[in-house]
């Protein structure tokens, strides 16, 4: 074991989600058990606040407080879209030199490993001993190495039990129904809304789900919407914000919208425009084949899915403070770097493990829905899908439905 007294920072960054707090607050318990561990500061919205030097002393905050800080969403030490060059991390660098860190933890997605990563490089370079650890975090679950990622569960949650909502209000007022869901490139989150499905009922919704990884013509959307309309009444449809349009190769959303972030990425979520745009297409491909005035309408999910209060998955919030602690751990043991992923042992009764893994395999390239969990017709995910996120969430409702046999006298 190689021991290294020093000060840590501590980071968050990208988009917030329902446990990232627990993360936080996971880093900084486990940081106060150390004795070579001094200072623990907080770095306010990311690495884009660490560069004006804007940090918070984290070891003065109550236990208490940091408990009730663990079950608040959203990211208690504020959060940021940047997108750091060399030049950047190297002042960074310098910067945590001058608090004295040895220990520097960034909680995020697979951008925040790359910036970790190009850190990490630069202290080998320089010859200082600096312990980089990437904290995973993720409501799009699309991190290499990772069966799963911490937010995903709670986001899957809230998406599901905003389907389960939906299809009720459908039933009672039938029509058609779109709702875009959270998944710029990767439809993991949008798929979660199967679970929604009442497994008593095989008419209930969500009918139809359409993911980045399976492109789509709006005629063969069309199609698939009518159809379960003509026999159902009704139709509820899970549309991923990144859905492709298979004509271009590009997703509907890219022509639609302006606004990027210092990523380059399309900020998608903070606009209807995608339902909106899909309504039209639908409403005008079936007047042309003969369905007149069809009830159709969309929502867009939103924010509201990773940092909704007081709605989290238990074994995400578990395993969201887990890997908190074991970055620490694995900081602490040895002169190493990296991140910490959660591999599935088993699913019944369901348990996992938190192990080390290098930078470089987390950072900058990111996972896809894998084809086993796409049905065939590309407009539905398949029992493997179900049977890998059930074991992640917690009770969901049951739904209680009339016997609507006509009485006859």
């Amino acid at each position: 074991m190689s021991i290294v007294k020093g000060n840590v920072v501590i980071g968050q960054s990208g988009g917030p989600t329902m446990v990232i707090n627990q993360s936080l607050v996971g880093i900084i318990e486990e940081a106060k058990k150390h004795p070579e561990i001094g200072k623990i500061y907080g770095g306010l919205n990311g690495i884009a606040g660490m560069l004006e030097e804007r940090f918070i002393d984290l070891g003065k905050e109550s236990e208490a407080n940091l408990e009730r800080i663990a079950l608040t969403p959203a990211a208690a030490l504020g959060s940021c879209r940047f997108k750091p060059k060399e030049e950047d991390c190297f002042r960074l660098f310098e910067i945590l030199k001058k608090y004295g860190v040895r220990y520097y933890f960034y909680i995020g997605g697979n951008d925040s490993a790359e910036s970790a990563d190009i850190l990490n490089k630069i202290a080998m370079r320089e010859k200082y001993e600096l312990r980089v650890f990437h904290v995973p975090k993720t409501i799009d679950n699309d991190l290499r190495e990772n069966d799963h990622t911490p937010g995903y569960a709670s986001a899957s949650k809230y998406v599901i039990h905003s389907f389960m909502g939906n299809d009720l209000d459908s039933t009672a007022i039938p029509g058609v129904k779109l709702d875009i869901v959270m998944g710029r490139n990767a439809g993991w989150l949008t798929a979660s809304a199967a679970l929604a499905k009442d497994p008593n009922d095989k008419d209930s919704g969500p009918h139809l789900i359409y993911l980045p990884e399976a492109p789509v013509t709006i005629e063969q959307m069309s199609k698939d919407i009518l159809s379960v309309h003509a026999n159902l009444g009704r139709c509820l449809i899970a549309v991923s914000e990144g859905v492709v349009d298979k004509n271009t190769g590009k997703s509907f959303a890219d022509s639609l919208i302006d606004e990027v972030d210092s990523h380059g990425n399309k900020q998608l979520s903070g606009t209807g425009a995608l339902g909106d745009y899909l309504v039209a297409q639908i409403k005008e491909y079936a007047e042309q084949n003969g369905v007149k005035k069809l009830r159709i309408r969309s929502d867009t999910l939103g924010y509201a899915q990773r940092s909704f209060a007081g709605f989290r998955s238990n074994i995400d919030a578990h395993e969201a403070r887990m890997v908190g602690n074991m970055a620490v751990r694995y900081a602490v043991k040895d002169d190493i770097d990296g991140s910490v992923a959660i591999k599935r042992i088993s699913d019944s009764p369901y348990k996992s493990d938190f192990v080390h893994v290098e930078l470089s395999k987390v950072a900058k390239i990111t996972r896809d829905l894998p084809h086993e969990f796409i049905n065939d017709k590309s407009n539905y995910v398949t029992d493997a899908f179900v049977e890998y996120l059930r074991p992640l969430i917690d009770e969901i409702p049951t739904i209680g439905k009339l016997n609507k046999d006509i009485i006859k006298l």
